[in-house]
């Protein structure tokens, strides 16, 4: 087991390495060869390498954010008693019920894997992205919070889909992740969705939502 976990680092050193490599090759990333006045002694402030650099911020800041807010569904809406109910037939129902993956969020976060449905949703909004400037951060921050194993929010991935990351990591697209997601959802569907079907949180859901009986006559 110790020597997996070697392994796994090695890798994700390797891949972070491919990476910067990558993003290098594609202009994304200034160079000290190709932006040697950023470094010199003169320190010039007027150089146009510190506006990309500070835009490149920008663009990181608030992509991180919305990955933030994608995956969060606290604010989710109330769910109705009609909705509520359908959650039973498939965890497709309740997956595509924004108040069913608030509701499913919060019960995972009470059996400490909240993370899987984090990572699902950051996938579903990377398949949204077009601009591929955005696309290669939006994968570089899921690979960090989600994939890489020094993140205390790592998702459990068999090897083969690990493998499948990075290699697809030398060349991110808004699809770079989608045999890892495949395989989060369909733990969730077989693990965890049943447990939340058959809890006291979701019973409870349902009884607050029942309508009160009407009121009788004196």
């Amino acid at each position: 087991m110790g020597s997996e976990r070697v392994r796994q680092m090695q890798v994700h050193q390797e891949t972070a390495a491919s990476v910067l490599q990558s993003q290098h090759r594609m202009g994304n990333m200034p160079t000290n060869a190709s932006n040697a006045c950023c470094f010199c002694w003169c320190c010039c402030c007027s150089c146009s390498c510190l506006t990309v650099m500070k835009e490149d911020e920008r663009i990181q800041r608030s992509i991180y954010e919305r990955i933030e807010g994608i995956a969060n569904c606290d604010d989710s809406p109330k769910p109705t008693l009609e909705d509520a109910t359908t959650w039973t037939m498939s965890f497709e129902r309740l997956m595509k019920s924004p108040a069913g993956r608030g509701c499913f969020q919060q019960f995972l976060r009470t059996e400490f894997s909240e993370e899987n449905i984090r990572f699902w949703l950051a996938c579903e909004d990377l398949k949204k992205e077009t601009n591929k400037t955005v696309v290669q951060e939006k994968v570089r921050q899921i690979y960090e919070d989600f994939i890489s194993i020094l993140s205390p929010k790592e998702v459990s991935l068999d090897s083969r889909v690990r493998d499948v990351i990075n290699k697809n990591m030398l060349e991110p697209t808004s699809h770079t992740f989608e045999d890892a997601q495949q395989q989060i959802y369909t733990l969730m569907q077989r693990d965890s969705y049943p447990r939340y079907m058959n809890s006291t949180a979701y019973a409870d859901l349902l009884q607050n939502l029942e309508e009160p009986p009407p009121a009788t006559e004196p």
